[in-house]
């Protein structure tokens, strides 16, 4: 279904400058939502679509996909949606320092790459030093989406998450959709996909602690 590309390649390294939010978005006062390993941005170009009260940042490693995301963009009247090509974790670096002010109310991590190999599982996107970053940019109460088709990689992103100290399981499974980033509830291609074979999806919401000094 996808092709792997390596994170930690030296080619990740370098990254091209990101302009601030209000040179992005027409309205950089609305909440901000980020969804990592967003692919060639259906799932986005939909939300951002139909929500026009959130702003919305993909990230996406594989450079193909997205230069077809930005040249679809252009196409489109849209200007509550951008898209960035890079390592999220190296990008998430440069936004620490770019981005002194708490950005993001929200982010998704939606059926990421499993990297099975247990020699590969540095690579996985959700490290502890993965969260710390995010959650710096992160606003307090702040939501992360995480959904996944392979329990070994949930089983372990869970653990990770859980014993970061950063993030604690939404226990409320009334959650209101209505106040987050995808009111609709739309499902991203892979989600559509898992569904039509059949596959359990395992997904998991997380609320950013708030830490005390």
């Amino acid at each position: 279904m996808r092709q792997h590309v390596n994170p930690l390649s030296k080619y990740f390294q370098e990254i091209d400058s990101i302009p601030k939010i209000d040179q992005i978005f027409k309205n950089s006062a609305l909440p901000t939502h980020l969804d990592i390993g967003c692919a060639s941005g259906e799932f986005l170009f939909q939300l951002a679509e139909n929500n026009k009260n959130w702003n919305y940042l993909g990230v996406e490693i594989r450079e193909k996909l997205i230069i077809k995301a930005k040249n679809k963009l252009k196409e489109k009247n849209i200007d509550n949606l951008y898209f960035i090509f890079g390592n999220a974790d190296n990008l998430l670096k440069n936004w620490i320092v770019q981005y002194p002010d708490k950005i993001l109310e929200s982010a998704s991590i939606n059926f990421p790459d499993p990297w099975f190999k247990k020699k590969h599982h540095k690579r996985r996107i959700i490290q502890t030093d993965f969260l710390n970053r995010l959650s710096l940019i992160m606003s307090n109460k702040s939501l992360l989406f995480l959904k996944s088709d392979v329990e070994e990689l949930y089983q372990y992103m869970n653990s990770v998450i859980s014993n970061s100290l950063i993030f604690e399981k939404v226990k409320n499974k009334n959650l209101n959709y209505l106040e987050t980033f995808n009111p609709s509830k739309i499902k991203t291609e892979r989600e559509k996909y898992a569904i039509s074979k059949q596959l359990t999806i395992y997904e998991t919401i997380y609320k950013k602690i708030i830490m005390f000094n």
